[in-house]
């Protein structure tokens, strides 16, 4: 088994080297304009995995997908020329969802954003339920009716009763 970095150095590599044949020697009219955008291999070197994109629909994106099976021995021959290593890696190409997911999010979050300023504009003309400001400040020195007042005297003016009409322990009757 080989290192992690070493796998990994080994995939950029074999990305490189793929992407430049494509470029340069596969002359197969089916390649569509294809972009590489990922590779990885296995801990043990055995197979590498390439991923890819297309730009089109998906008849473009079928044919670029049997060049690119037509080509993985000249491809394969030019990582194993180009890398040097002892066993060269076996190639499978696979589409690659990227796109697809980065156009997902961005309808979701387009989507987000619409019902964001839809729940703005409502809330530009609305109302408090209560009172503008619901929090008492220093200055409020009224009591409400049924409330203690600053002075620990019963706001009602009876001394000794308590809200639900009983008397306070040590009250007078």
């Amino acid at each position: 088994m080989a290192s992690q970095a070493r796998a990994r150095k080994l995939a950029d590599r074999v990305r490189e080297i793929v992407a430049e044949t494509l470029e340069h020697r596969i002359k197969d009219p089916r390649l569509g304009f294809v972009t590489i955008t990922d590779a990885r291999v296995t801990a043990d070197l055995r197979d590498a995995t390439v991923f890819y994109t297309v730009l089109g629909e998906d008849e473009e994106r079928a044919s670029t997908a049997a060049a690119l099976e037509s080509a993985k021995g000249v491809l394969r021959t030019e990582v194993g020329r180009q890398t040097g290593i002892k066993h060269t890696p076996s190639l499978t190409f696979v589409l690659d969802a990227l796109p697809d997911n980065a156009r997902h999010l961005d309808d979701l979050l387009r989507a987000a954003a619409e019902s964001d300023a839809a729940v703005h504009a409502r809330a530009a003309g609305a109302a408090y339920a209560g009172d503008a400001d619901p929090y008492r400040h220093r200055g409020d020195d009224e009591a409400e009716p049924g409330e203690q007042p600053s002075d620990g005297q019963p706001s009602d003016g009876q001394p000794g009763r308590d809200q639900l009409g009983g008397e306070h322990p040590g009250g007078t009757p």
